[in-house]
């Protein structure tokens, strides 16, 4: 019962207030450029960390730079110009297949007992 409820909270086809938060973020992301995948923070989770460094590197590159540039435009309190904005894709993923494997791999390891590949260490 409560996982059907939080499926239903989530899901925008079928929750109006989800469906006017995604249009809601979607817009403030088209403002600077990112894409929803841009917002996870490889210094706060080691498994981003890990599957940022498996995406090939124009993927990084890209994402680095999209960064940059967000962080530039909100410094000099602008936004991307109109045309550039209706070009963004704020929800199309780059990191959720890798991140979700190497979430299942961490699983994994975890289940056999193995040492992990690294210590989960504060920032």
């Amino acid at each position: 019962m409560a996982s059907s409820f939080s499926r239903w909270l989530v899901d925008p086809k079928k929750n109006p207030l989800a469906a006017i938060h995604m249009k809601t973020l979607s817009s403030r992301l088209r403002n600077y450029g990112l894409r929803h995948d841009d917002l996870y923070d490889p210094m706060y989770d080691l498994d981003v960390k890990e599957a940022l460094n498996r995406l090939p590197r124009e993927i990084v590159d890209a994402r680095n730079q999209r960064l940059l540039r967000a962080m530039d435009l909100s410094m000099k309190h602008q936004y991307l110009p109109e045309d550039l904005q209706a070009m963004q894709t704020p929800f199309r993923s780059y990191l959720q297949e890798m991140l979700a494997l190497v979430k299942r791999e961490s699983a994994e390891r975890e289940a056999l007992g193995a040492l992990p590949l690294y210590q989960r260490t504060l920032p």
